[in-house]
């Protein structure tokens, strides 16, 4: 067999986006989790910062709930655009003080993944979501046509069109 041939039948595409989606998505699940189960020292250290206990709530359930969307790939493409929007502001917010190697390292680690949350939203969470498994439900439901069948741009959610949110 061809490497192309294997890479095909691996479907290393789908490999690829859950490896990607799960590594982006590892930092917001820890960083939530760790401000909700510290929350009244996050309270006060959000609150030396400048940002209040309702922005600190905001926070927490943003990085739970999209890096959650983003791992399952349940309307990963939303919870990539929020994910990414919240690295651009916390970036320019928190993270401007260049004199300070660690801020700046901080400032193009916030850039980096929110360039790769834009890539992911263009590219779609893959068939190996739940996203796919609920439209592959849905069709089977409906008697839709197999897999083999199906025409190799209809195979992922992201072809082509890149419309949202799935």
């Amino acid at each position: 067999m061809t490497p192309t041939g294997l890479a095909e039948k691996l479907h290393a595409r789908d490999v690829v986006l859950i490896a990607g989606r799960l590594l982006l998505s590892l930092i917001f699940l820890h960083e939530g989790l760790e401000l909700a189960t510290h929350f009244e020292v996050a309270q006060k250290a959000m609150a030396a910062l400048g940002v209040g206990t309702p922005l600190l709530l905001a926070t927490i359930a943003l990085q739970l709930g999209a890096g959650l969307s983003v791992a399952l790939g349940i309307l990963a493409r939303l919870g990539a655009i929020g994910l990414g929007l919240f690295c651009l502001m916390t970036a320019a917010l928190f993270h401007t003080n260049f004199a300070s190697q660690n801020e700046l390292l901080h400032f193009e680690k916030d850039l980096a993944i929110a360039g790769g949350m834009f890539i992911l939203a263009l590219a779609g969470s893959g068939r190996l979501s739940v996203d796919r498994m609920l439209i592959e439900m849905m069709k089977a439901g409906k008697g839709s046509t197999s897999e083999a069948e199906t025409a190799p741009s209809e195979l992922y959610v992201s072809a082509g069109a890149t419309s949202l949110p799935v």
